[in-house]
């Protein structure tokens, strides 16, 4: 094993990734420099992402629950915003998260650098501070974990505040009275979700033929079903042709089969249509680092690209572009620079929808396995049968797990409900542990807890589910 203490690292772009690699490496004796342009760690996640949405998020859960209330035999008033307070709620938030992450970065001896860089070659950067002043440094080893951006479509694109991406929709400066959302992903329906409880008409425009494409249908539909009571409209296999701005918002032209109404004027319009990877890295092109076709850097499973300095994480590799995801490629790397022998090889990467009701999933799914022609069998369990899911009055959801039908392997697992996000871990370490079905049958649950319904479900596999009622065949 090389001798990590002798090494000298760069971690370019301090976000869950990057400062996930750089306090580890830290942790392993290296000698670690970690540059971003923001004061202090944290990324898109922390103060332009999962924190802050997740933040509103909780907000626009609460005010549904105030307004489902009454059907419990409790009635509130109609609840006053006060948008600068919750603001500055999640604002500071953000910068509990952010500032915490800045200790840490002290305590670990970790040297942060806010500012900018270009490659000078495969070992040097040319590093811009944001106070002033440039140096030329080097190291052993640079780890890029420069993360991504919200994409943009060019004949979308205007300027002016009526349109938003992810970023501006998150200062929250207004609640418009309208506000169309271009694309029916999971970002767009998250903001969707918050701009509706706080008093917007919210439409959601999709160029597909459902919400939340790539997820399968069952665990979309009681999503779609409650989004539809809540949005204004949903429309579906539309594209947006043509967007103007005039004195009252923004004319928004649609096209496709099933419009009704060719043009609308929105007061706001949200484009949501994906992310692009930051690999546009001035110097580059200085390295032997190679670039894929849709702009995310080559590397192997020690996350080491082309050139044998240079190791990437994150969502500038690939997808999927999650926080969680960029973490563990972050460690590993990290270890793999410090002479470890490891691989980033998990056998499932859970995806959540913190909408409500929540969508999670991970491993393989019902889409993915029709397109690869494999056979599995599907256990569901609705929790129309679950006693938790009455108790909190929650009982759209359901539980799925995709078994191997030769081995009863688990394969994957799929939850829509209240809290599928946390439930969803469960499914991870399945799967990780190479469980069978009856592992997770024979594994006890606490009762009554929405967690029983992944156990119920396995249950409904083997045909001794007492919660439902399955005829013999």
């Amino acid at each position: 094993m090389a001798d990590s203490t002798s090494l000298h690292i760069a971690v370019i772009g301090a976000g869950p990734g990057g400062y996930a690699a750089a306090f580890l490496a830290a942790d392993l004796g290296l000698k670690v420099t970690l540059i971003d342009p923001e004061i202090n760690p944290g990324g898109v996640c922390l103060y332009r992402g999962c924190i802050p949405s997740k933040s509103l998020l909780h907000v626009a859960k609460l005010i549904d629950e105030t307004r489902h209330s009454k059907n419990w035999g409790i009635d509130y008033a109609d609840p006053k915003i006060d948008l600068p307070r919750l603001r500055s709620w999640k604002e500071g938030v953000v910068k509990k998260l952010t500032g915490g992450l800045g200790v840490l970065t002290k305590q670990r001896k970790v040297e942060y650098i806010q500012g900018k860089v270009a490659f000078e070659n495969s070992n040097t950067l040319r590093v811009s501070r944001t106070n002033g002043g440039e140096d030329s440094l080097t190291f052993d080893r640079i780890v890029i974990a420069t993360g991504s951006r919200p994409a943009i479509i060019p004949s979308l694109k205007l300027e002016t505040p009526r349109m938003m991406d992810s970023t501006s929709a998150l200062d929250l400066t207004e609640v418009p009275g309208t506000l169309l959302v271009i694309g029916g992903g999971y970002i767009g329906l998250e903001l969707g979700t918050v701009y509706a409880a706080l008093g917007s008409k919210v439409s959601v425009v999709e160029m597909l033929p459902g919400l939340l494409p790539g997820a399968d249908r069952d665990l979309v539909l009681p999503l779609h079903k409650r989004i539809e009571k809540i949005f204004d409209s949903i429309l579906l296999n539309t594209t947006v042709a043509a967007v103007k701005e005039e004195s009252d918002g923004i004319r928004v032209t649609f096209d496709g089969p099933e419009v009704k109404e060719r043009e609308k004027v929105f007061e706001k319009v949200l484009v949501s249509v994906g992310r692009k990877p930051n690999s546009e890295i001035p110097g580059l092109e200085k390295t032997q680092v190679k670039v894929g076709p849709r702009g995310f850097i080559q590397v192997n499973k020690q996350l080491q690209t082309d050139d044998p300095a240079i190791y990437a994480i994150g969502d500038v590799v690939g997808e999927p572009m999650l926080a969680h995801k960029a973490m563990h490629e972050g460690r590993t790397a990290a270890e793999a620079i410090a002479g470890h022998k490891v691989a980033f090889e998990p056998n499932a990467i859970p995806a959540v929808v913190f909408t409500d009701p929540e969508v999670a999933w991970c491993g393989l799914t019902e889409t993915q396995a029709q397109k690869d022609n494999r056979e599995i069998k599907v256990a569901r369990f609705p929790w129309a049968a679950s006693g938790r899911a009455m108790t909190i009055d929650r009982t759209e959801g359901m539980t799925k797990l995709l078994v191997d039908p030769e081995t009863e392997r688990v394969l994957g697992v799929g939850i829509v409900g209240a809290g599928a996000g946390e439930l969803i871990a469960e499914g991870v370490l399945a799967m990780e542990m190479g469980a069978l079905a009856k592992d997770i049958a024979l594994t006890i649950h606490p009762h009554p807890t929405l967690s029983e319904t992944v156990m119920n479900s396995a249950e409904v596999f083997f045909g001794t589910a007492t919660d439902v009622y399955r005829p013999k065949r």
